[in-house]
């Protein structure tokens, strides 16, 4: 069960379901382009155990049946098995399929974001939403210690995995985190490009964003920045996330984006599914939805 005990946890399913999802996508008439992963691709239980490898690879083989990319987001998870210097030289940094114009990637090389533009006009970017963290990052680093002064203002909790009692700050855990004013200026650059060249833009994260599309509890840290960011941008249309593991929608009149959070396969029963297939229109995205995902309809 999830830690309140509240909904059931099938782990020894969720390769299965991982493999449905594989023989949809292989089998359907028009195939993905690529695929979206949006991050816990292991469970933290590894890491006491010394299996995080091992059920890393385990989880990569059934990726690696697919014929096209994957696109690998970073989640709590992630780092709660490998250090950020580990991750960034493994299999889960796909930054390599980066759109190689100047601005494909951050300057700052230990940042794990980047664009990709699978087709004119249309533009997806992979946001780092631990970049301002306590995980990942040893305790000896300027990075560990200033992310801890910035938690502890707002959760006097020993346990720092504990949410603080007042829900506009509950998101102030160690589970969390957060976007540096170097990524956010990195993606400034992005977005002010895009608005530019009038291309679509989808923004991708392990994070939520929004407080009607998750749990505040679940929120990245400094949200309402990004927020603002998105707002401030006509081309932005759809933010994904993950994180939330019942899912979430919500769609954004202010700024005409659309807040997407997808189920978690962690938390779905094996006798249905937890995932999408997105077909993107010049108008809308349009997603079909499998078993505990519900079909949308994104007009731009």
């Amino acid at each position: 069960y999830n830690y309140s005990r509240t909904r059931k946890r099938y782990y020894r399913s969720s390769l299965e379901l991982l493999r449905k999802a594989q023989k949809r996508w292989s089998e359907s008439a028009a195939k993905p382009e690529f695929i979206l992963q949006l991050g816990d691709i292991i469970d933290g239980l590894n890491k006491s155990r010394g299996a995080s490898e091992l059920a890393l690879n385990t989880v990569l083989r059934e990726f690696s049946s697919s014929p096209v990319e994957v696109h690998h987001v970073w989640g709590n998870h992630e780092f709660y098995n490998f250090s950020r210097s580990a991750l960034l030289s493994s299999r889960l940094n796909s930054s390599s399929l980066a759109d190689r114009s100047p601005t494909g990637t951050p300057a700052r090389p230990d940042i794990y974001a980047y664009q990709f533009c699978p087709f004119p006009g249309f533009r997806f970017v992979v946001m780092d939403a631990y970049d301002i963290s306590l995980l990942g990052r040893p305790e000896s680093t300027e990075q560990y210690r200033s992310a801890l002064d910035h938690l502890k203002l707002y959760n006097n909790n020993e346990d720092l995995n504990c949410p603080p009692e007042l829900e506009d700050f509950s998101r102030f855990t160690m589970f969390n985190g957060g976007f540096s004013r170097d990524q956010m200026e990195w993606l400034e650059s992005v977005l002010t490009s895009a608005d530019e060249n009038q291309d679509r833009v989808t923004i991708l994260s392990h994070l939520p964003v929004h407080p009607s599309a998750a749990d505040w509890v679940c929120l990245a840290w400094n949200f309402e920045e990004l927020l603002a960011a998105i707002r401030s941008h006509s081309s932005v249309v759809c933010y994904m996330a993950g994180h939330t593991h019942t899912g979430g929608y919500y769609y954004d009149k202010e700024s005409g984006v659309h807040h997407l959070t997808l189920d978690g396969v962690i938390e779905t029963p094996p006798d249905t599914d937890a995932f999408a297939t997105v077909s993107v229109y010049t108008d809308r995205m349009v997603l079909k939805g499998y078993g505990m995902v519900m079909d949308q309809v994104f007009m731009f």
